[in-house]
């Protein structure tokens, strides 16, 4: 038992929250009322505990509005997380691969989860079809064909758990147990630990300024079945794939009768230029399996990714779904078909390009004041990550786990290399850096694990 005061507890409860960005600049609190209510206590022990927060800048009372999360946080409030806390599932400071979580709209996508719910029958019960519900693949398509200049039908569309899911119905339909497999290196992580676990033979293709080297991929495996690219923003080094390359990959394909998965990552946050093609949209041999996924354009725990199978690829990966079972959920489904339906989605990416411009510039910004000598970012058009360059001779692995013990989520990029020597670097997120003087608590956080790692703390 506690021997705090109650209001000291509800303080202390609200602030660890706070500490460990579970609740983030914005959010609204439960009324006094309520949480009175929930915690069997007097309303006046909640007032009291609210209003030392709303003194020392931690929430701000906004009358009938109700009270909310202050957008300015004290910067002691601001820090990172423990590298590991039990039952924590929120995002950690720097983590990679995640959308803003904070500004997704959250009501609009309850209030369409509810329509669905209260138009459930029997029917909608069933299992439903392997290849996704009829609505969101043709919802998909017709995304596809707008915006991204992808042109299929809805029977080419299949709905996957995330591109995971993808992924494993690819290597099901075309057998790749045991198959050469072209593969960025660097490339994505967790896509390569997926084909290593599925069997698949990966030889390792080096990336430079225009994306995949196709001429080192025919060098080192004329005949391989498959490659996987990233053409739009290579992960992760986020170059794209050059016209006369991915022209050269589509004849490779061609000629050897192989197959290349475009994953379409990032694609939609390009914050300078215009957006680039699809390579699909210049496919004009059908060789190519576009892949897509909405983990990090709405959520990651929607678990929705999509992918269209070339014609001839249609019944093999109709076998594969039937035999996998990965469906997910229809009324998550269903609910994804109509904020693509209803323009949400469209408006949701409009927005979150200009909040991640403005969110990737104050960790460019802040890194660049605090960490100068120490990082130096890559130049990148678009993407949800950044890439910074060591600027001390110190292996980056031992600064990622040194970060690591710190709270900060960052990643090694020589841990997403197969072939020695490609490169060192940290590789972070800023998505969920909400503002300027939060980017600045974790420039000067890692500039703590820089220091240390190259040993020039004290």
């Amino acid at each position: 038992m506690s021997s705090l005061p109650k209001y000291q507890e509800i303080y202390r409860r609200f602030r660890q929250a706070i500490d460990q960005g579970q609740l983030r600049p914005g959010e609204r609190v439960p009324s006094v009322r309520a949480l009175a209510q929930e915690l069997k206590v007097a309303r006046g022990t909640v007032e009291t505990a609210y209003q030392l927060l709303v003194s020392e800048g931690f929430f701000e009372a906004r009358g009938q509005a109700g009270t909310v999360i202050a957008e300015a946080l004290p910067p002691m409030s601001v820090k990172p997380m423990p590298a590991s806390l039990p039952g924590t599932s929120g995002p950690r400071p720097l983590q990679m691969g995640l959308p803003a979580l904070d500004a997704f709209p959250r009501k609009l996508w309850a209030r369409l989860v509810t329509q669905q719910v209260r138009r459930t029958d029997a029917d909608s019960l069933a299992m439903g079809d392997v290849r996704g519900t009829q609505a969101l693949r043709v919802a998909i398509a017709s995304y596809l064909a707008l915006y991204r200049g992808v042109e299929c039908s809805p029977q080419q569309v299949f709905v996957c758990a995330g591109y995971a899911g993808c992924l494993t119905l690819v290597c099901d339909a075309l057998a790749m147990a045991g198959q050469r497999c072209w593969f960025e290196d660097p490339g994505y992580l967790h896509a390569r630990q997926l084909l290593e676990h599925h069997g698949v033979e990966l030889v390792p293709v080096p990336v430079d300024r225009d994306g995949l080297d196709v001429e080192q991929g025919m060098a080192r495996e004329r005949e391989a079945r498959l490659a996987i690219v990233t053409p739009a923003h290579q992960s992760p080094l986020g170059v794209a794939l050059s016209p006369a390359r991915r022209q050269a990959l589509l004849k490779w394909a061609r000629a050897q009768g192989s197959w290349v998965v475009e994953d379409d990552y990032d694609s939609e946050f390009r914050y300078r230029g215009q957006p680039l093609a699809a390579l699909k949209s210049q496919d004009v041999d059908d060789r190519v399996i576009y892949a897509g996924s909405f983990s990090k354009m709405l959520f990651p725990g929607l678990r929705l990714g999509y992918l269209v199978a070339p014609v001839s690829l249609v019944e093999a990966f109709e076998r594969g779904a039937q035999a996998l079972q990965q469906r997910s959920a229809q009324l998550l489904q269903l609910t994804a078909a109509d904020f693509l339906e209803q323009g949400h989605f469209t408006r949701h990416l409009k927005k979150m390009r200009q909040v991640y411009a403005q969110r990737r510039g104050y960790l460019v910004e802040a890194l660049r004041v605090h960490c100068a000598g120490l990082l130096r970012v890559d130049e990148q058009a678009g993407g949800i990550n950044l890439l910074a360059r060591l600027g001390e001779d110190v292996p980056d692995r031992l600064v990622a786990e040194a970060a690591d013990r710190a709270g900060l989520a960052v990643q090694a990029l020589s841990s997403w290399t197969l072939e020695v020597g490609r490169g060192q670097g940290l590789m972070m997120g800023f998505t969920n850096v909400a503002t300027a003087q939060q980017a600045n608590d974790l420039a000067l956080a890692l500039r703590n694990v820089l220091a240390e790692s190259a040993g020039l703390g004290e």
